[in-house]
């Protein structure tokens, strides 16, 4: 079985929170949007929640492979997430569109910062590189909104 070497362990470990974290900020998006473009953006942050969901998956699973176990538990979410916080409440759909972006590409900028670091794992790197492009898409198509 391959291993990780402690390094990649905690660069996917930190991607892991960082996806669980987006994709809880992406619900609570979701059900607080409000305003013109509600229905519109409602949907979009669903299928945004779905795409992170499955990246984080993806994460979990390649930790599990290389023999580190996972953590997703909402303490550690919690207490290591780098993603930062959209607040309570209602949130205008033209302002949802705008944080979400900048918290979909601070994500997207941490996951390319470290790709140089995992040239010895190149699965990993491949899986990470992936993840990337797809947030990378889907902050584009909110920004692409943003008049």
């Amino acid at each position: 079985m391959p291993t990780a070497s402690p390094r990649t362990a905690e660069i996917l470990q930190a991607t892991l929170v960082d996806l669980i974290d987006l994709s809880l900020l992406g619900k609570q998006a979701h059900w607080n949007v409000h305003g013109p473009h509600f229905r519109s953006i409602h949907l979009e942050l669903d299928e945004i929640v779905t795409d992170v969901r499955n990246s984080y998956d993806t994460v979990a699973e390649r930790l599990a492979q290389l023999g580190v176990s996972p953590d997703g538990r909402a303490a550690t979410i919690a207490s290591s997430s780098q993603v930062d916080d959209i607040g309570a409440g209602p949130i205008g759909s033209d302002k949802v569109v705008r944080i979400f972006s900048e918290r979909i590409d601070a994500v997207s900028d941490r996951i390319k910062a470290v790709l140089p670091e995992l040239d010895e794992d190149m699965l990993t790197q491949d899986h990470l590189i992936a993840i990337g492009q797809n947030l990378d898409q889907h902050a584009w198509f909110l920004r692409s909104q943003i008049k």
